[in-house]
């Protein structure tokens, strides 16, 4: 059964007349059930000719009329020839042969082969199509043709009632697809497989519109063409129908050739995976450190960390983030610091807890880092790690010197200051990559322990973001007020090491 209304008749006589298949017919006449779809398209071609004659609508002519020569009955003959859908297929001009002969089993092993020789692991799969936009100007024009058949009858057809040529498509290649890889189609997935078609005989069918609406076509840098689906679909909106039947006139042109599939796609989404990491090396920065090209540091905290993950996850590339950053020459002790590290496209998913044991070994096979608490998280659980860098607090311990002579009470009265604020511009030394501003900070509490007349050591618990290094030494005033400011003399880090960041993320994981 094809499930055609009555009333669409009229619509798929017009279709078929004019160089449509038989599933775009079924499209435009509001099928929406996938059986029809599905069946063979030499069984449908004979389904639709059943019922576009079977109800009286073209009756056998008379003798009288077979010796005639009128032109009533040269308008049936015409209609009995051109809707003879048996014959063999020409071009679809609606779905450019999409529907005729981009889903065969030949094409789903295409598929197929594509998916497996990529070597992903995945337990379901949605299935995604990018369609030409011509094909949304020549959809437009069957729609206003079939909207005039309507109104003949005093009916309406809305354009959201036809079926979306990519509806179409999935209802009829997803059961075959998913045959063949052995796992359902869902609506949402963690692995896509896409099908990127083109048509380069009717590229030019979109162009009229940028006489009309040269608002809508505006270049972008990530776009070859200013022709994409969303500029054709607001052009489309805009225009009236006389100025699109001036400019694309129906019938749409029967193409001689089907559309080409230019790119068979598979991607997995992101794998995040978290942990905290202790630096202890004092020449090792947390990211590549390279400028004018040229390479300073042999590695970095990040690299260490995602060389493993990489190998393990078998992921195209990464993006590193942390809690706040330290600099080259600062260590990172206690707990750690939060990480994590989305890892783009991994092909291999299916990591036991075991493997993650497994990989923070590896890890910390060195003595410049150790990570812990290792472990996949979801992407919204990133949330806690960012809201650390500026909502807690940090601890930090500071060797300082001072270039006067000091004695263990000049440095005592730095015990009883607390929540003492401070006003800090953009420091000189990351000026190149942070915008000026002026950032007020708190600085919670100091406790220091007196060395020798030179040196004492500071420990401070700090609002997320205070330079540290800036409040010692002052930045040339820039940080107000400072260490060096308070005791009357020139003050600066010779070492700093970060005690403890506050963020309570990741979970803690049983060692």
């Amino acid at each position: 059964m094809l499930l055609i209304e009555e009333k669409y008749k009229s619509i798929a006589k017009l279709l078929l007349s004019s160089g449509t298949c038989p599933r775009c017919v079924l499209r435009f006449c509001c099928v929406g059930s996938s059986a029809p779809y599905r069946l063979p398209y030499k069984n449908l071609a004979d389904e639709l000719q059943k019922f576009l004659s079977n109800d009286g609508d073209i009756a056998p002519p008379s003798k009288k009329v077979r010796l005639g020569d009128s032109e009533e009955c040269r308008s049936e003959t015409e209609i009995t020839r051109d809707t003879d859908v048996n014959e063999a297929p020409q071009t679809c001009n609606l779905c450019l042969g999409i529907l005729q002969h981009l889903c065969s089993t030949e094409f789903v092993k295409q598929i197929f082969h594509k998916v497996q020789s990529a070597g992903y692991e995945f337990q379901d799969f949605v299935f995604s199509v990018s369609l030409p936009p011509q094909l949304l100007v020549r959809e437009h024009s069957a729609w206003l043709q079939a909207q005039e058949e309507m109104r003949r009858q005093d009916r309406l057809l809305e354009k959201a009632d036809i079926i979306q040529l990519k509806e179409a498509y999935k209802w009829i290649i997803h059961p075959m697809i998913s045959e063949e890889l052995g796992v359902q189609a869902v609506s949402k997935s963690l692995f896509e497989v896409g099908v990127v078609f083109c048509h380069q005989d009717t590229d030019e069918d979109c162009h009229f519109l940028v006489t009309v609406c040269k608002d809508c076509f505006k270049p972008t840098k990530n776009k070859q063409s200013v022709f994409t689906r969303m500029a054709v679909v607001k052009a489309l909106d805009k225009i009236t129908d006389d100025d699109f039947v001036t400019h694309f006139p129906w019938p749409p042109s029967t193409p001689k050739t089907t559309c080409q599939v230019i790119d068979i796609q598979c991607n997995h989404a992101s794998v995040f995976v978290a942990g905290r990491y202790n630096k202890y090396s004092r020449t090792l920065p947390q990211t590549p450190w390279v400028i004018d090209g040229e390479r300073k540091m042999e590695s970095s905290v990040e690299e260490l960390i995602t060389e493993q993950l990489m190998t393990v996850f078998q992921a195209d590339s990464f993006n590193f983030s942390s809690s706040g950053r330290e600099d080259v020459d600062v260590r990172t002790l206690g707990r750690g610091r939060p990480f994590a590290i989305e890892l783009v496209n991994p092909h291999r998913v299916r990591v036991t807890e075991q493997v993650m044991k497994d990989l923070q070994q590896k890890i910390n096979g060195t003595d410049k880092i150790k990570v812990r608490d290792l472990q996949i998280v979801t992407r919204e659980a990133l949330a806690h790690m960012k809201e650390g860098e500026e909502e807690k607090t940090k601890c930090y311990s500071a060797l300082i010197w001072t270039e006067k002579t000091i004695r263990k009470e000049d440095v005592e009265f730095l015990n009883d200051i607390k929540e003492l604020k401070i006003l800090q511009k953009t420091p000189l030394r990351v000026l190149h990559r942070r915008p000026l501003a002026s950032r007020p900070r708190i600085i919670h509490t100091m406790k220091s322990e007196y060395m020798d007349e030179h040196h004492f050591r500071l420990y401070l618990k700090t609002q997320a973001g205070t330079y540290i290094k800036e409040f010692a030494h002052g930045d040339f005033g820039r940080t107000v007020p400072n260490i060096g400011s308070m005791m009357k003399t020139t003050a600066d880090i010779l070492e700093l090491d970060v005690e403890s960041v506050d963020v309570d993320w990741p979970p803690a994981l049983e060692d």
